[in-house]
């Protein structure tokens, strides 16, 4: 599985993005969609995941009420509304694949074997 992150940049403070994660290559295996971040000195963050399944989704706590998942299975691409941006939400964004989608492991960054290169997100 290939995963290709697009739509990050440079936002003012209160702003949106959307962020888009397109998935190539054995996409039929794929159980699981999460996005991560990791800001500058710090670790892993997850921020969200959607079962490529019915959709059930799980958020951060951090992010809740502010970003939202959805997947167009059509078209193999998952996106992160993100709205309402922070300061605090400036970070490299990864978007990852995983086979399953345990709701305890869902933001589990362990349990996603494959990764985007990510795209960077700013806001200030």
């Amino acid at each position: 599985v290939q995963l290709v992150e697009s739509g990050g940049g440079s936002v003012q403070a209160g702003g949106s993005l959307r962020l888009s994660c397109a998935a190539s290559g054995s996409t039929a295996s794929i159980g699981c969609m999460g996005w991560f971040r990791r800001a500058p000195g710090k670790g892993r963050e997850g921020v969200a995941a959607i079962r490529s399944d019915g959709g059930r989704t799980y958020y951060g706590d951090s992010v809740k009420g502010r970003f939202t998942i959805s997947q167009d299975n059509a078209k193999n691409t998952v996106y992160l509304q993100m709205n309402s941006l922070k300061p605090e939400d400036t970070a490299m964004y990864y978007c990852a694949a995983s086979a399953t989608c345990p709701p305890m492991y869902a933001l589990a960054s362990w349990n996603y074997k494959f990764w985007g290169q990510g795209t960077q997100v700013t806001v200030s």
